[in-house]
């Protein structure tokens, strides 16, 4: 094991520009004051500086510490044999794949990404390589590039597949839908599917039951990076 993990921010140039902006509302509003005829917008140049530098700060706090904590109540909802076949849907640069990876030492993890900057800071098959490694796990984790909408694997090939804050940058409906189905699919018969998302998450849901998902579990609404999410987890019969 060397090196330590590094698993990116979420969105950057959202959290990049809401700093900046609320930064420079911040020191207009001081400005204002020698200006009288835009006296009157400081207060609301505070407020909304403020909110956007809290907005940011909040995106960062995600992306570093709590979505960490949101993936262990994600994986703690399946019961680990520890000889599991998981797919990492999205993998980003690894944070579900290593952590399923820590439970199946028997087992294997397929990690499946295009690899999208514009969603994490440095989305590369490099750095969930690098991460893998300084974890201690890349003996039983495999990277791979492909599209969750329609995915290179056979019916029936996980025991687990895994997805966190990923569908919801399928931009269109059908898109998302079809990601689901996908999901679906490759999941053995007992199997589970394990989501974290923002957004659509209970749409996703509604269509897997829909499917015939069973056991299904629900999270309470999950405030990470400004936005509601839920968690849930389903079996296929």
């Amino acid at each position: 094991m060397s090196g330590r993990e590094n698993y990116g921010i979420h969105a950057p140039t959202v959290v990049r520009n809401l700093g900046s902006i609320g930064a420079i509302l911040l020191s207009s509003s001081v400005l204002s004051r020698h200006w009288h005829i835009l006296e009157w917008l400081a207060p609301t140049m505070v407020f909304v500086g403020l909110s956007m530098v809290a907005m940011s700060l909040w995106m960062l706090i995600s992306s570093l510490w709590l979505k960490r904590f949101v993936l262990r109540r994600l994986l703690d909802a399946h019961r680990w044999r520890g000889d599991e076949i998981v797919l990492d849907l999205g993998c980003g640069r690894g944070l579900v794949a290593i952590g399923a990876a820590r439970r199946v030492p028997s087992g294997k993890v397929l990690a499946i990404d295009l690899w999208q900057d514009v969603d994490l800071s440095g989305n590369t098959p490099e750095a969930l390589t690098a991460n893998a490694q300084a974890a201690g796990v890349a003996d039983r984790v495999r990277v791979e590039t492909g599209d969750a909408r329609s995915l290179p694997y056979p019916d029936a090939s996980f025991d687990v597949v895994a997805s966190m804050t990923v569908i919801h940058n399928i931009p269109d409906e059908p898109g998302r839908a079809a990601a689901v189905a996908e999901a679906w699919r490759v999941t053995k018969p007992g199997g589970q599917i394990l989501i974290f998302d923002i957004r659509h998450a209970r749409a996703y849901l509604r269509q897997l039951r829909g499917l015939g998902a069973t056991e299904v579990a629900l999270s309470w609404p999950i405030l990470l990076w400004g936005m509601l999410g839920w968690r849930f987890a389903v079996t296929k019969p």
